[in-house]
């Protein structure tokens, strides 16, 4: 380690003895300097400079030696040969860092994979017994309980269907199948499943679907759909809905427009944000603020665009901008 220590400093050394050489040619050449004075302070100055040396040596080599031993593993000490240069110290130090992160990353990876799995099977066990209690609904004779009953078993079957999707949507594409779809199944599907509610605060749909076929998944589409009706359904009260489809500048267009208490302008940039709910309705505890977020992740993996447009007091309007075959082809890279 002695030789690196020089070697680190030989810039400043060799300065050092220039310095001490020039003076004693000065001395030699200058006849008026007397040479015997000046070779004694140069041999001094010499002398304090390896003392000094000697006392940096020890005291930095400490160092370098500290952190040689030093096991971040374990917060213990492992000795290692102390005749390693200062940047393989350094560099092994680091790579035991990084290997001890990497792997309290993968334990923690393996801890949210079973967390998520164990949530998954919570989920799907509840819905058996809200099955059951569809048909137990579904057989009673007092139509106003009725309704009141099916009303709340929707918003619980939502919110387990919003967590189930939430769950699934960071590995969204392993359960991607695209292909053509025709909308008309999918929006009768979504609209039959709010029948219930609908008919219990008045509201009815008007659906004209022009456009054909569009390339996307079906069972996500139907997802996405789903936060959008449930959102105009919630928000409105005696008033049609209106889902239409059309072609514009070579990609299908799908909008759902309600006609409800609508969205203040400053709120519309946020809708989309996960967890905002609203700055003027902000004390409703019935909103989650997950709907539009976990419609826009899907919408994106998808390839889809979301655009909203409102005004307050006058309703809402949202629009699914489908791809093209082209844009799934740039995206796979074929």
């Amino acid at each position: 380690m002695i030789r690196k220590f020089l070697s680190e400093r030989r810039s400043w050394l060799l300065l050092l003895l220039v310095l001490q050489l020039l003076l004693v040619f000065v001395a030699f050449v200058d006849s008026s300097i007397p040479l015997l004075p000046i070779l004694y302070i140069t041999l001094l100055s010499l002398m304090i400079c390896a003392i000094f040396l000697i006392v940096r040596y020890y005291r930095e080599t400490r160092f370098y030696k500290g952190v040689a031993e030093w096991n971040p593993a374990s917060g213990l000490t492992a000795f290692k040969d102390a005749s390693s240069p200062f940047e393989q110290i350094v560099e092994e130090a680091v790579n035991q860092q990084t290997e001890r992160y990497k792997r309290e990353a993968s334990r923690h990876l393996l801890l949210l994979e079973q967390e998520k799995d164990e949530l998954l099977s919570w989920i799907h066990e509840v819905k058996t017994p809200l099955t059951a209690m569809q048909l137990m609904i579904d057989r009673m004779q007092d139509e106003r309980l009725k309704a009141q009953l099916k009303y709340e078993w929707l918003r619980i079957h939502h919110l387990l269907d919003q967590q189930l999707h939430q769950r699934r949507i960071p590995f969204m594409k392993n359960d991607l199948y695209v292909e053509e779809t025709e909308l008309e199944p999918v929006v009768n599907t979504e609209i039959k499943e709010l029948r219930s509610w609908c008919i219990q605060k008045g509201i009815g749909f008007d659906v004209s679907l022009d456009a054909g076929p569009v390339l996307t998944d079906a069972k996500w589409l139907g997802f996405i759909l789903r936060q959008l009706l449930t959102n105009a359904v919630k928000y409105s009260e005696g008033s049609d809905i209106e889902v239409n489809s059309h072609e514009a500048k070579g990609h299908v267009v799908l909008s759902v427009k309600d006609f409800g208490r609508g969205i203040d302008p400053k709120d519309l940039p946020r809708i989309f944000d996960r967890g905002f709910t609203s700055t003027t309705a902000h004390r409703e505890s019935a909103a989650t603020g997950m709907g539009l977020y976990l419609a826009q992740k899907a919408a994106e993996s998808l390839l889809i665009r979301i655009e909203a447009e409102s005004l307050p007091g006058k309703g809402s309007t949202f629009r699914l901008i489908f791809p093209v075959s082209n844009d799934f082809s740039r995206m796979t890279g074929m």
